[in-house]
């Protein structure tokens, strides 16, 4: 079978699963949420008081898809991916269908990367929700407050952003965070060729993840921050400066990038020399 009808095959699979879909729904849900709270209560700072980014929020509701990213990346987002992730192998081997699988003619590396292939749509798809879930949200229950030039006060640098400005650095968030969770990935689905449980291999990328998360907030592991996997997850805040400071930025990416290759050489390693017993 050619790569492309597998990975046609596994995104039908992903997309006729309803976890699915209730994954993506309650990403969605917490900013909506969220947004209802900022825009109803009095708690929240009034806009040009408290931090920057918050109070440019606050004023401008075209910035929330940016904010509803930064909630979801520490915690809900991960969770989500590395259950996707996870089920890919582990899930077919638990079910008993990954030898009938392979007696097929699928290669086993055609598969994996099939596999990836699923996982990596399912988090743009779910950042990409989120984004336009929250753009509602946001326009809708914070409003927008354009100055007199069509312009908008939305840089933490307090310089002004045109609206198209505005929609590149929304876009450029969008695809940081994209890449931000290919480590997340790639960690769980190489559990996923080692485990014939989709709950071990899930659960076992969330414990290194918050093991990285603990180990970036102890000044002791600071010779190792700059090697965490979750070191550079909040960057993409660096692309609402004038001008953006790229140098986070770019190591995160590159983070991302060297995380995902040799994560993801071990799940090939791992997977063409299993024996398949499920």
């Amino acid at each position: 079978m050619r790569l492309a009808a597998l990975t046609g095959v596994e995104l039908r699979k992903l997309a006729l699963r309803p976890r699915t879909w209730v994954s993506v729904g309650l990403l969605c849900a917490l900013p909506v949420v969220v947004a209802a709270f900022l825009g109803t209560s009095e708690l929240a700072p009034r806009p040009g008081q408290g931090p920057a980014f918050l109070s440019a929020v606050l004023g401008n509701g075209q910035l929330y898809p940016a904010a509803a990213l930064g909630i979801v990346v520490p915690i809900f987002l991960p969770v989500a991916v590395c259950v996707v992730a996870g089920d890919a192998i582990a899930g077919e081997a638990q079910a008993g269908t990954l030898r009938y699988l392979l007696v097929r003619p699928v290669g086993r590396t055609r598969l994996l990367v099939a596999k990836l292939f699923a996982v990596l749509a399912f988090t743009l798809g779910a950042v990409v929700a989120v984004a336009l879930v929250s753009f509602v949200a946001g326009t809708q229950l914070l409003g927008t407050r354009p100055d007199a030039l069509g312009t908008t006060t939305a840089s933490l640098s307090g310089t002004s952003l045109s609206p198209q400005e505005l929609l590149v650095r929304t876009l450029l968030v969008m695809a940081y965070v994209s890449v931000s969770m290919l480590g997340v990935a790639a960690l769980a689905l190489l559990l996923s060729t080692l485990v014939d449980s989709p709950l071990v291999a899930a659960l076992g990328g969330l414990a290194l993840l918050v093991a990285s998360t603990v180990l970036v907030g102890l000044d002791a592991a600071s010779a190792i921050h700059d090697l965490l996997p979750t070191r550079y997850w909040l960057a993409w805040v660096d692309l609402f400066r004038d001008p953006i400071l790229w140098t986070d930025v770019r190591r995160g990416v590159l983070m991302q990038l060297g995380w995902a290759g040799v994560l993801l050489a071990a799940a090939w390693a791992s997977f063409t020399t299993r024996d398949i017993t499920s």
